[in-house]
Parts: structure tokens; C-alpha cells; sequence
């Protein structure tokens, strides 16, 4: 046993130092932009590329708005359906029935997100933009939430819609299968102090309370990196505004929609490497976050 999990070891340092291989880079390609601008690459909105070094002005701040508004925004959208599709496959759903939806959620969770973003530019803005947005931009645009008006639907909205149904399923199935695991036992107890079936649901339900909150944070990341599926939906500008109906911008479209013609600037490429790197940082944080919350759980 010892001479196979030395064998193991090899394979674990690797991933390891891939791992450590990727935040070098972005940190070593990043060093250009933080020399000549510090900090404030992170701090300020400004996006001036120039033929002329001295003229170059990069700040994501808005690309970091735009990811963390679209992503809050898709576990807001993300977290009712998660849980109702999970109490639904495990407590009401026909045998025959439940299998089918499993295989449909497995199927969502494994679809490239470029088909997502075709449906939500197609079909997704145009709806909201005249079923959604607009109506509400007409009765409450007095609130700064709905005071932009959706001439186009593309939007931090249809982004963080967007983004709610793609990270669904990831979510779904980790409250799905920890939903599953509570001990019948605990079902037959709240049966028997008389609850009906919708107190025992909630009852069962704050027994996984981290589960429930482990899978939203791993949909958060999940979300919070997702780029073709966004860079088709969420307009791409560099805007920081409060309404749901605004256009912007998120790190990943942002590095997306720039690197191709990044090289024929000085310092962009460093920006965009900067911009990863704060995108890395906040995707580790957020997914170890989301293991500790569920580690508790299995402890728990």
C-alpha cells in the first residue's frame, strides 16, 4: 500500500504544479502593467489603447463590477430553481421520470456554453428586452435598479440570467445528491411528529443548509468565469452602473474580445494578464470557500 501511494505522488505534484505554474505566469506577465500604473489597474475604469506607450491607460475596474454584478446576479436566479429541482427528482418525481430529469441536468451541465450564449442572444434578450426590461424601465424607472433604458437588452440582466441557467445544473446536482443522503429515518421522524410534506421538506432542507450553500458558491465561481456564453449577452462596455438593464463588461469577455489585438500594444497584454490574475484570485477564494462550506458539512 505505502509503494502504490508513493506511486500516486508523482501525478499529485504535477497538479500541484500546474497549478503553481499558472499563477506564476499571470503574476510574471503582470509585472509590466503594476510597475507602470500600480495598483490602479484595479481601481479606476479606463480603457485607452495606444500606438504611443505614453498614452496607454488600462483600468478593469468595471470588468470586475460586471463579473461580480452578473455573477451575484446568476446565484440570486440560480439558487430557487437549484433547490426546487432537487426536492422535486428526490421526494415527487415518478421513478421513471426522475431518471429522465437526472439525465437532462447531467446533459445541461455538460453543453458547451457557446450554444447558451447563441440562445440568449437569439432568444433570451428579446424576450427580456420586451417582456422584462422594458416594461419595468416604463413604471419604475424613478429607481436606479430599472433606469436604464434596454434599446438593445444586452445587459448585466441578460447576463446574470444567462449565467443562473448555465450553472443550474452544477448547483442542483450537489443540493440534489446531499438531499439525498439525509438518513430516511430523519424523513420518518418529521412524519411522525406530524409535519406534512411541505414542513418536512423545509425541516430536511436546513439539515443540508451547507450543502445547499457549498453548491451555490461553486456555481458563483463557475459563473463568475464563464466567457462566450457572456462576452454574447452582456453588451461588452466599459460601464459601471447600477441598473440591472445597462450593458458591461466582465474580466473574462474582456480578455476574450482584447487579446487578439493585444500584441500590438505595449502594455495591454500585461493589463489583460492582470485582469486574469484578479479573475484567478477571486475564483480560488470562491471555490475555497465553497470546499470548506461543504467539507463542514461531511464533518458536520
Amino acid at each position: 500500500m505505502e509503494r502504490f501511494k508513493l506511486g500516486l505522488l508523482p501525478f499529485t505534484a504535477i497538479i500541484f504544479g500546474i497549478f503553481v505554474l499558472m499563477l506564476s505566469v499571470y503574476i510574471i506577465n503582470s509585472v509590466e502593467v503594476f510597475h507602470r500604473q500600480g495598483l490602479s489597474i484595479y481601481t479606476t475604469n479606463q480603457w485607452v489603447a495606444s500606438e504611443d506607450p505614453e498614452k496607454e491607460r488600462y483600468g478593469v475596474l468595471s470588468a470586475i463590477y460586471g463579473s461580480l454584478y452578473t455573477s451575484i446576479l446568476a446565484v440570486i436566479f440560480s439558487l430557487p430553481l437549484s433547490i426546487s429541482f432537487a426536492v422535486f427528482v428526490i421526494d415527487y418525481a415518478p421513478e421513471r421520470l426522475k431518471e429522465w430529469l437526472i439525465i437532462m441536468n447531467d446533459i445541461m451541465a455538460g453543453m458547451p456554453t457557446v450554444i447558451y450564449g447563441i440562445w440568449g442572444a437569439f432568444i433570451l434578450i428579446p424576450f427580456l428586452r420586451d417582456f422584462i426590461m422594458y416594461p419595468l424601465y416604463r413604471l419604475l424607472s424613478f429607481i436606479p435598479l430599472f433606469s436604464f433604458e434596454p434599446l438593445s437588452g444586452y445587459s448585466y440582466l441578460s447576463a446574470g440570467i444567462l449565467l443562473g441557467i448555465m450553472v443550474t445544473p452544477f448547483a442542483s446536482s450537489i443540493i440534489r445528491e446531499a438531499y439525498r443522503m439525509v438518513p430516511f429515518t430523519y424523513r420518518e421522524a418529521a412524519f411522525s411528529l406530524g409535519a406534512t410534506r411541505y414542513e418536512a421538506t423545509k425541516i430536511l432542507l436546513g439539515y443540508i443548509k451547507p450543502a445547499i450553500v457549498a453548491g451555490i458558491i461553486l456555481a458563483f465561481g463557475r459563473a463568475i468565469g464563464e466567457t462566450v456564453a457572456v462576452s454574447l449577452v452582456v453588451g461588452n462596455t466599459f460601464n459601471i452602473h447600477p441598473s440591472l438593464f445597462a450593458p458591461g463588461y466582465t474580466i473574462s469577455s474582456l480578455i476574450a474580445n482584447q487579446f487578439g489585438n493585444a500584441f500590438i500594444y505595449r502594455y495591454m497584454t500585461s493589463a489583460l494578464f492582470s485582469a486574469g490574475l484578479s479573475l484567478f484570485l477571486i475564483g480560488l477564494a470562491v471555490n475555497i470557500l465553497g470546499m470548506y462550506m461543504l467539507k463542514r458539512w461531511k464533518h458536520g
